[in-house]
């Protein structure tokens, strides 16, 4: 009878084992994901507009994004200091390079996580819904995963 007591013990111990990450590195990763999530997402509508526009306004992300145009503008504001955006008051807004560079990323990312939601059987809406959330916070190696997946399942067609 001890002796199962034992290993009952030593299981209960391996189970648990320690987390492969620490509780701190989570949260840091999560805060740098939320704040890049919102220079990422105006990127992308600033690449998304000047493509279909060809111009794009204050007043043409704030609607495109749903905030007010106060809230575009300290964001376009930041995206300069950050040197993703080029802008003059009441002039049109233009990606720079590394603006360019960080738009076609994320598509990239985006257009990754909905084709693999999708083969998951989630509806179109839905993946094209949750891809928004999760392409801002996967990391390279879960997204290389997701490639590979998909490449496996497009070449055993």
């Amino acid at each position: 009878m001890s002796r199962s007591i034992s290993n009952s013990r030593s299981t209960k111990s391996a189970s648990r084992a320690r987390p492969v990450l620490r509780p701190a590195e989570s949260f840091r990763r999560s805060r740098r994901d939320r704040a890049l999530e919102t220079v990422q997402d105006y990127v992308e509508a600033i690449a998304d507009l000047t493509e279909s526009a060809g111009a794009v306004r204050v007043v043409d992300l704030a609607r495109q994004l749903g905030v007010t145009h106060v809230t575009v503008n300290r964001t376009i504001a930041r995206l300069k200091k950050g040197g993703f955006v080029t802008a003059k008051p009441y002039r049109a807004i233009f990606l720079t390079e590394a603006g360019h560079k960080l738009a076609e990323e994320c598509k990239g990312r985006h257009k990754t996580v909905v084709s693999f939601l999708r083969s998951l059987g989630i509806s179109d809406r839905v993946a094209e819904l949750d891809a928004e959330g999760i392409e801002h916070h996967v990391s390279p190696e879960t997204l290389a995963a997701f490639e590979s997946l998909l490449d496996k399942r497009w070449c055993d067609k």
